[in-house]
């Protein structure tokens, strides 16, 4: 509505005509009178084409070339154009009203016109928890640019951004502007601008390569509030953003013609793209613009500077005598500059107890005996031993491995690199618990020009997870005692020789004894040929974990077997007992007869286990279809249908139902799941039935094969929410992790086994949560009850969500709701902040493991 005089007024049309609504103060009487049709789009004209109240709205010309636009479909076309520009100018006076600022937004190159957007709070995705409250959320202050009317996109294109924005104590804040698409901002998309690259004012090229429904525009500090004084992005043609990128990529010392000349002798040489490339990354390199948002991450929280430097010395004196490290360093043939890079970030550890332990396996290069025995020279803690024939990494790693005198060893390939702080972090874990065995930290990658990238932010402990891939990999530190014991490093197994060590040290070790440190500690050299840059590059490593897997498996679970899946990952496949477990699948249900029969058909057609029963619990169905449908399934073998007489209430639906029926294994099954592999079930009572399992969950697609479920993650959006959702199938995930199975905290109960004994053990459901988050509380009471829950990516359904109990769309669902919120948060709270299968350097407000700004830790 407009204000007129202190009153609220509007146009209102509905199928029965026009009227004009004013709310009036003091009393804030309503007054609906009806108009005629022209007498309302004469009010809607007046009030589009007028001026905003800060002079900045359109006048009568632009308001009269906006309609133009509506000319070449007709009458109808300008009528259209004419309701458009109303909505838009009603939706900036409420913005307004409210105090959100405007900025500029062009959708479309000249001669298109620029229109007011809004910039606002951010605010959810639609998914699970979208009018729930925030509890400790991470994404720091900022903003979300929308279109004025919010269903229009943000379309995708080159962009010249004019923006004037600092912190509210006024000083120049980097910022990140990302695309969202619906579930909260992208991880590998968006522009990072830095305070220098802000503070040349002017204007700077931005590319976006889909649209969004907005962009999130925040800053990477802790806590920062942004002021935004002004803000234009105004769409351009290829041809001017190319002209931008030329000029604005001229050096100091050079020219914009022979700027031109050398884009011109690439495009020849490279080729059109390789060539635009180029000098975008020229244009963003002058400009101090970085387009990766880890870049961004790891400036503002996780590049040491001197000062912080002296910190860690300061930290690392208090201690005394700490524990001493041994680093083993196998080389064999490293080029020069890696193997300098690699002993020198050993030389700058801040932690001053270490012990560098190098074993050269014959290197036939003479320039590595040469820097060896320099660096040897220069400190006393380097010992470098020379073998007599190359015997490959596991022989030269026990060599190193003889040299060592420090209660833990250190495992360093010899052309990777330590961070400054990486010893320290690892003595500071010990100094408050002795008793620690296995310490990992997080990794990334770097390359040949030092730059950081694909980081892998690892969860805590989850042995499930160390049988599908190496995800401990580096930095390892290991107590030296007990690597001695369980026979070193084993030949033969080369390639993956440190996830077969790890995977024997943590036979020996209790849980307790097991640490994480959730900071990155080392850079992984990603070359030409390494196991970084591509997983491919060494295929006996892959053959040699697969290997390391099967034989754990032998030792400590006969029977259950490892099979290779390509980039490292593999497929645990545990054996059932004989005779298999007797399921029993409980199916609520009311009315929508086509729901029901294609999950219960498929289950009957597509599950490949021998013995199982489908019990269907009917809640008030009334549709004769589907009463009909019910009284076919009363006559088919193993099918069971009990009556539920009372109001909704999933957790006393599943209670009842699991008193009544005898499987040894309760299977909770919406009903608007379809199966789509046939070993879904043996894959999940193949987990269920193992001792120390719980709940399992299973991978759950959208009809359209996106992800629906890869599992639930803790604190996303206040209380959980499930990881991936809307990303395609196939999506690997942060870590490759939605390749392969794993411990997490919480599955979902739309596809849910678990014993028997263990769902009487905890009480099954509560039944004060009638809806929502009963499947995350069950989880979170297993878990507490020494149980570990597990999702696997192999048993795949379709799900067609909530299809049938419909969307939170009443007062007394959203009520009902927002209580189900608030026991969670009473009752697990702190618990839903640190989840252990999620690390504190992931976001707890997108779906996509998003980098967290600013971490949590």
């Amino acid at each position: 509505m407009g204000l007129v005089a202190g009153t609220a007024e509007g146009i209102v049309a509905i199928a029965q005509g026009h009227y004009r609504l004013r709310l009036a103060p003091p009393a804030g009487d309503v007054v609906i009178e009806p108009i005629g049709r022209t007498a309302a789009l004469r009010a809607m004209w007046r009030a589009a084409s007028a001026p905003a109240d800060d002079a900045r709205g359109p006048r009568w010309p632009t308001g009269v070339l906006r309609l133009m636009s509506g000319l070449r479909r007709g009458p109808r076309g300008l009528t259209n154009a004419l309701v458009e520009a109303y909505r838009r100018r009603l939706f900036l006076r409420g913005h307004a009203l409210l105090g959100r600022a405007t900025a500029s937004y062009r959708p479309a190159p000249w001669p298109a016109l620029s229109e007011d957007a809004l910039l606002v709070p951010p605010v959810r995705d639609a998914g699970r928890l979208a009018d729930v409250p925030r509890h400790g959320d991470d994404a720091g202050g900022g903003l979300m640019l929308q279109r004025a009317l919010p269903w229009l996109p943000i379309e995708a294109g080159w962009y010249l951004l004019r923006l004037s924005c600092r912190g509210v104590d006024g000083d120049p804040q980097p910022l990140l502007l990302q695309p969202d698409h619906g579930h909260g901002p992208v991880p590998d998309r968006g522009v990072f601008l830095s305070a220098d690259a802000q503070a040349e004012g002017g204007q700077l090229l931005v590319m976006f390569d889909s649209p969004a429904l907005s962009l999130w525009l925040r800053t990477a500090w802790r806590h920062a509030e942004l002021a935004v004084e002004s803000m234009q992005l105004i769409r351009i043609g290829r041809l001017r953003a190319l002209w931008e990128m030329l000029r604005g990529s001229v050096p100091g010392t050079g020219t914009l013609p022979g700027e031109t000349l050398r884009f011109l002798r690439e495009s020849r040489t490279a080729g059109l793209s390789a060539a635009a490339d180029a000098l975008l990354r020229r244009y963003n390199r002058l400009h101090d613009i970085g387009p990766e948002p880890y870049a961004a991450w790891t400036l503002c929280f996780d590049t040491l500077r001197g000062s912080d430097l002296a910190q860690l010395r300061l930290r690392a004196a208090a201690f005394g005598q700490g524990p001493e490290f041994s680093v083993l360093v196998p080389v064999y043939n490293t080029p020069e500059p890696w193997l300098r890079r690699c002993i020198d970030s050993v030389l700058a550890q801040v932690y001053p107890r270490w012990q560098l332990c190098i074993a050269d396996d014959a290197s036939s290069d003479p320039a590595v005996s040469r820097v060896l025995e320099e660096y040897a020279a220069k400190d006393p803690r380097i010992r470098v031993v020379r073998r007599e024939s190359n015997g490959h990494i596991a022989r030269a790693s026990n060599t190193a491995l003889e040299m060592a005198t420090g209660a833990y060893v250190a495992l360093l390939d010899h052309d990777d690199e330590l961070r400054p702080h990486a010893l320290l972090e690892m003595a500071q874990a010990i100094v408050d618990d002795p008793t620690l065995d296995l310490l990992y930290s997080d990794e990334d990658k770097i390359d040949g020009e030092g730059r950081r990238f694909d980081p892998y932010f690892k969860p805590d402990w989850n042995p499930d997870l160390l049988r599908s891939q190496n995800y401990v990999c580096h930095l390892s530190v290991i107590r030296t005692s007990l690597v001695r014991a369980v026979g070193g490093f084993r030949p033969g197994f080369e390639g993956s020789q440190d996830h077969d060590l790890v995977l024997r040290c943590s036979e020996r070790v209790e849980p307790s004894r097991i640490r994480h440190i959730p900071k990155v500690l080392y850079h992984w050299r990603a070359i030409e040929g390494s196991t970084a840059l591509s997983r491919d590059a060494k295929d006996y490593a892959a053959a040699a974990g697969v290997r390391a897997v099967d034989e754990h498996l032998a030792r400590c679970y006969p029977g259950a077997r490892a099979e290779e899946l390509s980039h490292g990952h593999y497929r645990v496949r545990w054996p059932l007992p004989t005779p298999a477990p007797r399921v029993s699948l409980l199916v609520p249900t009311r009315d929508r007869a086509c729901l029901l029969r294609t999950c219960v058909e498929s289950v009957f057609e597509r599950t490949d286990y021998p013995d199982f029963e489908v019990v269907v619990i009917d809640n008030q169905s009334s549709e004769p279809d589907a009463l009909a449908y019910l009284d076919e399934l009363r006559l088919r073998a193993r099918v069971r249908v009990l009556r539920f007489d009372a109001p909704f209430n999933y957790s006393a639906i599943n209670n009842r139902a699991a008193g009544q029926c005898d499987g040894e294994i309760l299977g909770l099954v919406n009903n608007d799941i379809e199966v789509v592999s046939p070993d879904w079930l043996r894959e999940m009572v193949s987990h269920a039935v193992r001792p120390e399992v719980g709940a399992v969950g299973a991978m759950l697609y959208y009809p359209d094969d996106t992800i629906q479920h890869a599992g639930v993650v803790l604190g996303i959006h206040g209380v959980a929410a499930h990881v991936y959702c809307g990303m395609p199938r196939g999506y690997p995930g942060h870590g490759g992790r939605v390749r392969v199975a794993q411990q997490l905290s919480a599955v979902t109960g739309a596809c849910l086994m678990v014993r028997r004994s263990v769902f009487e053990e905890v009480g099954g459901l509560d039944e004060s949560l009638r809806v929502a988050f009963n499947d995350i509380d069950f989880c979170l009471r297993v878990r507490a009850a020494g149980y570990r829950n597990l999702w696997t990516p192999f048993a795949e359904l379709y799900h067609h969500e909530s299809a049938s109990r419909g969307s939170e769309d009443t007062e007394e669902k959203r009520a009902r709701f927002v209580g189900e919120v608030e026991a969670m948060l009473q009752r697990w709270g702190p618990q839903l902040l640190s989840d252990p299968a999620y690390n504190q350097n992931l976001s707890l407000s997108s779906l996509n493991s998003e980098y967290a700004f600013p971490p949590r830790g």
